[in-house]
């Protein structure tokens, strides 16, 4: 369906809603889609991709390009790759006849593509980092114009800065993902734990925070950090750690002190993930009745987070085969989580459990320790 283009009071409208909704998002696939969408409504085009550099691979890509999944193409192909290379717009009003044009990816897909324009977009630094692409006019006269360049060239100016944002933003939260996951590891294989164990518990903690009512910026928080419940056992020693035996009230102290340990070692930074590990290491024991540990408390004065991974630790625990010990039956643990639903456990998270139960154990399935042996 044909329209028409927009007014000038449109124009302000779509800028201001959208600049104000880039600028308060940290995640770079939501940014990247909140860029595509104002691209096409400024210039009213038919669909609108955003294209970025990966350096490491030589290529250009795209997660978002509407109406298609992810492309990828060498870094100096096609018209989004001429323009990138002289870092000047590229509009075309029929690519059909234009040989920087890379068809293949419409056989592919099956679309036609006909007027094009693209536009780089810089860094703080003025380096190019990627381009907008949009495709298709979608007035009657069916071709972009300098004026819609103008305005996509705006929108580029701004989006690559915050991009730049988001980017490094995201770079420092995989690299905290990237720490923690491997210090928990680091945890569970000092007490002859598996990798598997915090892979299996940061799924469960994602699934049961999702069905309690956790947004999704909390229930993917603890994904991240729940593998960091157990880092306080890196201080406690093998002879207690791992003894084969019954511990003696002073060895049962002494492992309890994990998690005052893994407190210490998390708290004081003011980066979320690290934060939000600092309170699951020091809270996961805690119980419903306050008879938990290190610090007694009871109810909702345990953190979300800490009654959450208490009951996919349990979980887990009981259900994985150890060399000490064999996995309960299911039946078994179903009894236990009763038993405990508001002694040990939130009673509103052990619903939770009960409801996802089948989602949980297809996870300690397909994440099976045994399995990752003979892959191994």
């Amino acid at each position: 369906m044909l329209r028409k283009d927009l007014s000038s009071e449109q124009l302000l409208t779509i800028i201001f809603e959208y600049m104000a909704k880039i600028s308060s998002e940290s995640k770079l696939d939501k940014v990247l889609v909140l860029m595509a969408n104002m691209g096409r409504e400024m210039i009213v085009a038919d669909r609108c991709t955003v294209w970025l550099i990966d350096e490491a691979s030589g290529e250009l890509y795209t997660t978002v390009a509407h109406g298609v999944k992810e492309i990828r193409i060498p870094i100096g192909s096609g018209l989004v790759g001429h323009a990138i290379a002289t870092g000047e717009p590229v509009v075309i009003e029929d690519a059909r006849h234009d040989p920087r044009h890379n068809a293949e990816n419409d056989r592919k897909t099956g679309y036609q593509t006909k007027s094009i324009i693209t536009i780089p977009f810089r860094n703080n630094d003025g380096e190019t980092i990627g381009a907008y692409q949009a495709i298709n006019k979608m007035t009657e006269a069916g071709k972009f114009t300098d004026y819609d360049m103008n305005l996509l060239s705006l929108a580029a100016s701004y989006a690559g800065k915050s991009l730049e944002s988001v980017m490094l933003h995201q770079e420092i939260a995989d690299t905290q993902r990237e720490i923690i996951s491997t210090m928990g590891e680091i945890g569970e294989i000092r007490s002859k734990e598996t990798g598997n164990h915090v892979r299996r518990v940061a799924e469960y903690s994602y699934v049961l925070a999702k069905a309690y009512g956790l947004s999704d910026r909390e229930a993917e928080t603890l994904r991240d950090v729940s593998p960091m419940h157990d880092i306080g056992k890196v201080a406690i020693p093998d002879a207690v750690l791992n003894k084969p035996g019954k511990l003696t009230d002073e060895e049962y102290d002494i492992i309890k002190s994990h998690t005052r340990i893994g407190h210490q070692l998390l708290k004081g930074s003011r980066r979320e993930l690290l934060a939000a590990a600092a309170i699951i290491a020091e809270q996961h024991h805690e119980k419903w009745d306050g008879t938990g540990y290190p610090n007694g408390l009871a109810g909702e004065d345990i953190h979300i987070f800490g009654r959450i991974t208490a009951v996919a630790d349990v979980f887990d625990a009981l259900s994985a085969e150890r060399v000490y010990k064999a996995a309960w039956p299911l039946d078994r643990i179903e009894k236990l989580f009763r038993e405990e639903r508001g002694r040990h456990f939130d009673p509103a998270v052990v619903d939770v459990f009960f409801d996802k139960l089948d989602h949980l154990v297809d996870i300690r399935d397909r994440l099976n320790d045994r399995l990752s042996e003979e892959v191994g």
